[in-house]
């Protein structure tokens, strides 16, 4: 913010009540609603639009390695449910189920999907027959439903929107590669779209998803010092296509068992966004995924000329490629100065009779306020340059963050000191989860991943004492 002024007073400060100021963005920048039943918000049009985005620039990163689009049913039998034990007990406590059709008692429960492994299963069993029909790469877009008790918009609630890949392979080499190549799609999403650094790496076995051999996820800080979980990748070796009888033949012609992956991120990447950019003002988008990229807002719009210079301004950028749009209504330049600031867009145009006279605008950039005179001869390329600074300032300044609030911990002691401070704690860990049970009791910190980049920071892990080999992130979480 332009000399860290606070302008809109209708927004709780982060500083004095960050969950309030969350919710005060989300209701003020219009992007959802609450609706009357618990945990299921509505999805106004500016959020969606955000959603729209990260859907359009993920989409097309499927479809470029082969992956297609399908749908599978909302409901699932209860007895198809009950088929993979560990993957039922995990979310048996989360569902929602239909006991009643129509007038009439349902003797097999329907489940609301809180995921679709078994759905894409039992598809699967009936269309592979032969290596010649691996790999399967499909994904959905869809809402699934967790009874969660506690829901806040697009971080947590009873329904959320998602894609979810779900696939198939020959060989377990090709679904471990399949694993980790789906978190490097989302890895570049968070650098190139979301301006988010993420820490990416293996979830312990204790926080792994119900199912699955082996989880790796993506984690996000916030500025709160909390992490948010914003995605997932899971192996699963064939236990899955076992208990579903999923078998193929080999080249060789013996039956096998194909190796299954799913992977998925949610509109809780939405709820990433605005706390990792947003200020005291509201939002701060990033030109990738803002719904309006340019307001352009006529000055003194009363004068003559000014409201069809400031349309041909904006036609030029939409002939540019930008999603722009321009505010000829008759509130004030002050009114909308502060609406577009709290709705995030990276950046306003203002153009007023002094500005025609001299074939100029003014720019002003949403993440520090600055602003700038260009000629409008040369407005597109100026613009085109700076949308590229706006998301490179954005991406190093949460990168700073998590760089300052990532913490070396030696000692429980030290542990307590940084979870207190907020952000991460890198520790060394000697693999047993009683010591992780441990500090979950103490801090109410969990292990966010074991990241990629092992480097040891020390020797002995800080609950027990015993030798330790591996590093973990811990951290409070959302």
């Amino acid at each position: 913010m332009e000399n860290n002024q606070i302008k809109n007073n209708s927004i709780t400060r982060q500083e004095d009540d960050f969950a309030q100021w969350y919710t005060d963005v989300c209701k003020k920048a219009e992007l959802m609603d609450y609706s009357s039943v618990k945990g299921f918000i509505i999805y106004r049009p500016y959020g969606y639009a955000i959603w729209e985005q990260i859907q359009k620039y993920l989409d097309k990163r499927f479809k470029e390695s082969g992956h297609e689009n399908v749908y599978m049913p909302m409901v699932i039998p209860a007895s198809l449910f009950q088929k993979e034990k560990e993957h039922v007990e995990g979310f048996a406590p989360e569902c929602l189920i239909a006991t009643k059709g129509g007038k009439e008692e349902l003797d097999d429960h329907l489940i609301v999907r809180p995921t679709s492994e078994v759905l894409f299963c039992d598809h699967y069993a009936k269309i592979i027959n032969s290596y010649r029909d691996l790999p399967k790469l499909y994904n959905q877009w869809c809402s699934v439903v967790r009874w969660e008790k506690t829901t806040r918009p697009f971080l947590r609630g009873a329904e959320f929107l998602w894609q979810e890949g779900h696939t198939m392979h020959a060989s377990e080499e090709e679904a471990r590669t399949e694993t980790l190549k789906m978190l490097e799609v989302y890895d570049d999403l968070g650098r190139d779209v979301l301006a988010i650094p993420f820490s990416k790496g293996r979830k312990t076995d204790k926080e792994k998803f119900s199912g699955a051999l082996e989880t790796y996820s993506i984690e996000a800080l916030m500025p709160d010092g909390k992490a948010l979980q914003c995605g997932t990748t899971h192996y699963f070796g064939n236990g899955f296509a076992k208990a579903f009888g999923i078998q193929f033949q080999s080249k060789e012609g013996k039956l096998e068992n194909p190796y299954q992956t799913s992977w998925g991120v949610s509109t809780r990447l939405i709820g990433a966004t605005i706390m990792v950019h947003g200020d005291d003002n509201g939002l701060v988008l990033p030109p990738e995924v803002a719904p309006i990229q340019i307001i352009v807002i006529p000055v003194a719009a009363n004068k003559p000329g000014v409201i069809p210079a400031a349309r041909e301004v904006a036609q030029k950028l939409v002939d540019a490629g930008y999603r722009c749009k321009v505010d000829d209504s008759d509130k004030t330049p002050g009114w909308k100065f502060s609406e577009y600031e709290m709705k995030g867009v990276p950046l306003r145009v203002e153009i007023g009779p002094r500005d025609i006279e001299k074939g100029q605008v003014v720019i002003a950039k949403r993440n520090d306020g600055s602003k700038i005179f260009c000629p409008i001869e040369e407005l597109a390329d100026k613009v085109h340059q700076l949308m590229k600074t706006i998301h490179q300032e954005m991406y190093e300044k949460a990168y700073k963050y998590l760089l300052d609030h990532t913490t070396d911990v030696h000692t429980m002691e030290e542990l307590n000191a940084a979870l207190e401070k907020g952000g991460y704690s890198k520790m060394m860990w000697c693999g047993n989860q009683d010591c992780e049970d441990k500090i979950k009791e103490l801090t109410n910190a969990t292990a966010r991943c074991l990241p990629f980049n092992q480097i040891p920071n020390g020797e002995t892990c800080p609950v027990c004492g015993k030798k330790a080999s591996k590093v973990v992130l811990f951290a409070k979480a959302y």
